[in-house]
């Protein structure tokens, strides 16, 4: 049996780390083939990721910088022509919800290729999300849905699709935090930055909704001077939003706060080590969510919605307008230690991606 997995951004190459292994000691009469199509292209966001997991991919499509909808036509287009020089899959697999999902989807589809969705069923009901177009394409095109959590079980089932076909197999995004648990603990990190375990406060925001807005931006140097007064910050910090700190001229107000520790986009051992000591998170992303989670590590969510919703009503993220004073309240249940502990949500095990070969075998 054949199968492909398209890549194309660094949250999505951290889900199918386990594919080959998995397959080559479960199931040897499956090729797995891994496919990059360079939607992430720079070393930092891309190569850095497969030198530590030992992920080579066996092909690239090396995209060109551009506009979605280039990109996604670009990826289409050159997923078709390299499939004609090595053969058609038996299924092709795409993971997440970023513009490579969506063409991978797309791509299967018109080429009668059987496509399973990795992270199926997730919404946060919000369109003004580029990525909410596209899980809602992909799954519209998904022949194996592949569920992380109960709420895509029961979104998938209020969009009336085959139950047969939807499959609870846990979040492969924990098999790899599992997997590398010693490489981790191993990093340097802490030491680089001259940092002490629960005594730092972690912090990713770069959606556009944050960063792209003036008076938003300001709201985030507010809160960063105000966490900073009694911890060190580490914000790993998106491109976009230096680009955009300075346009607002707000530049030195980070580069004046001797407490805000600004990184580069961190290896993955690194940035899971800080995910691991750090006192609690503030965030807009997706995927720390769930990491967060899995540490049971207090994360606030500065968002309206998320597509991730067991990370609140079972794990240890709690929702959040960016209103300071909300915010503010939420951090002192944390230095109170009356905000929720949290759980680990049901199979989040390190055992999914067995779970997904295995409904893939069942499935030929």
């Amino acid at each position: 049996m054949k199968v492909y997995i398209l890549i194309g951004t660094r949250p999505n190459f951290i889900k199918v780390t386990q594919f080959k292994r998995c397959a080559k000691e479960l199931y040897p009469g499956m090729e797995i083939s891994v496919i990059h199509t360079g939607q992430h292209y720079d070393a930092k966001m891309a190569d850095v990721f497969f030198e530590q997991f030992n992920l080579v991919p066996d092909h690239y499509l090396n995209i060109s910088p551009a506009s979605a909808n280039k990109q996604i036509a670009e990826i289409m287009v050159k997923l078709e022509d390299l499939v004609n020089t090595i053969g058609k899959p038996d299924l092709l697999l795409v993971p997440g919800d970023v513009n490579s999902t969506m063409a991978g989807a797309l791509f299967a589809n018109k080429s009668g290729i059987k496509l399973g969705h990795i992270e199926a069923g997730l919404r946060s009901f919000d369109r003004t999300m580029p990525e909410e177009y596209n899980r809602i394409v992909t799954d519209e095109l998904t022949d194996l849905f592949f569920i992380t959590e109960p709420s895509g079980l029961e979104h998938l089932k209020n969009e009336k699709r085959d139950e047969s076909k939807i499959h609870f197999v846990g979040n492969t995004m924990i098999d790899t935090m599992v997997a590398y648990e010693k490489e981790i603990e191993a990093s340097p990190v802490l030491s680089d930055l001259n940092i002490n375990s629960d005594k730092f406060v972690l912090m990713t925001m770069h959606r556009p909704a944050t960063v792209d807005n003036k008076a938003e931006f300001e709201k985030l140097i507010q809160l960063i001077d105000h966490v900073s007064a009694n911890y060190k910050v580490v914000f790993a910090i998106h491109p976009r939003t230096i680009k955009n700190a300075k346009e607002f001229g707000l530049h030195d107000k980070i580069t004046n706060n001797k407490n805000l520790i600004c990184t580069e986009p961190l290896d993955y051992f690194a940035f899971q080590k800080l995910v691991k000591n750090c006192a609690f998170i503030l965030t807009d992303s997706g995927g720390i969510q769930e990491e967060s989670t899995f540490r049971q590590k207090p994360c606030l969510t500065l968002r309206p919605n998320t597509e991730r919703p067991v990370t609140v009503t079972e794990g240890s993220n709690t929702l959040l307008s960016f209103d300071i004073e909300t915010v503010k309240s939420y951090i002192a249940k944390i230095e109170n230690g009356s905000y929720k502990k949290g759980k680990v949500p049901q199979m989040w095990d390190g055992k999914a991606t067995e779970r997904i070969l295995k409904v893939i075998s069942n499935n030929k």
